[in-house]
């Protein structure tokens, strides 16, 4: 009997693409491993005709394979391109050149595989189609346009990613590599994830309702960082945790330690606190037996209730579901 294919990622490189977004998916997909050893995923990279493709680099890439390999994917990631006739990158929805059989392969294989855009590269799930009626998002810079062209869609460009089950559409840049991972989290839960952000050196978890910084200001690399005080908080989540005692670890004052923390994190202390406190309460539930109420404690929340108040905020299900879910992915 033929081993069963293992789930196929396909990297839809157009004309122009962008170089870095172009290589996330193979960076983490192929990174996955199973508890054997085994690869989760396949990662395949095409052009539509299988011919090199011009990047926006000085530099053009060779692919192995052509447009046929699209119609096979179990997810199509599309990277952004700078697109059009002699296109600067200016208008990147300049996709009027767009094949009419790619698009309707789009449409096919939206009924019974992922399609995944990265940036800009929203312009071309727009064009044909997929978007219509769809919360969406793309590059913040962007997004006043995308939604002149696609009155249809619903554009959020307040977020790193939009989950729209079949079709999902991430912002600029890194907040790619924040999509695939979700999708890697979706797919095998965070254990596998993890694992796969820390071989890769990136954070193993934003929230695709997190804002995407638009315009924040970089702290001068003088300044004291908060960081050691955000890894010192991590390893004791479960305990309480009072902002004096945070800001006495960093060796500021509340005031300026409050101030500095949210031109880094873009949050509270107290956001950030709660939001790790769910995440660590999340992983239990992946990955331990333990009760609802033994979790809360684990993680900061204090009782079951608050954590089935937090969870539901945040994802909208209750505990037990969500170890449901995530313990049927795992077997």
């Amino acid at each position: 009997m033929p081993p069963e294919r293992i789930h196929r990622v396909v990297v839809l490189a157009l004309d122009g693409v962008y170089p870095f977004e172009m290589t996330i998916p193979v960076r983490i997909f192929g990174t996955a491993r199973g508890p054997d050893g085994a690869p989760l995923y396949e990662v395949l990279t095409c052009s539509i005709d299988g011919r090199p493709v011009r990047t926006s680099a000085d530099f053009g890439i060779t692919v192995e394979h052509g447009g046929e390999v699209v119609a096979t994917a179990d997810t199509l990631v599309i990277p952004p391109f700078i697109c059009g006739p002699g296109a600067d990158g200016a208008d990147p929805g300049a996709v009027d050149w767009l094949p009419a059989e790619l698009a309707r392969t789009l449409s096919r294989l939206s009924a019974r595989a992922r399609i995944v855009s990265m940036c800009t590269a929203s312009y071309v799930l727009a064009t044909a189609g997929l978007l219509d009626g769809r919360r969406a998002t793309t590059h913040w810079n962007e997004a006043e346009h995308f939604q002149r062209t696609f009155p249809q869609v619903r554009v959020d460009a307040d977020v790193l990613f939009v989950d729209g089950g079949q079709v999902l559409t991430a912002a600029g840049v890194a907040a790619g590599v924040d999509l695939c991972l979700h999708l890697l989290r979706r797919d095998h839960g965070s254990a596998v994830a993890n694992r796969v952000a820390r071989l890769c050196v990136v954070p193993p978890w934003r929230e695709g309702g997190q804002a995407q910084f638009i315009e924040r200001p970089v702290p001068e690399v003088s300044q004291a960082s908060t960081a050691a005080t955000r890894e010192w908080a991590l390893s004791r989540l479960g305990r309480p945790i009072a902002l004096a005692e945070l800001a006495r670890h960093a060796g500021m004052s509340v005031r300026t330690f409050s101030r500095r923390f949210r031109d880094e994190v873009g949050m509270t202390p107290g956001q950030w606190l709660t939001r790790q406190r769910i995440e660590h309460a999340r992983r239990l539930l992946e990955v331990t037996d333990l009760p609802v109420d033994r979790i809360a404690q684990e993680a900061g929340l204090g009782t079951g209730a608050s954590l089935r108040r937090h969870l539901a905020h945040a994802i909208g299900v209750a505990p037990m579901v969500y170890r449901q879910t995530f313990r049927a992915r795992a077997d």
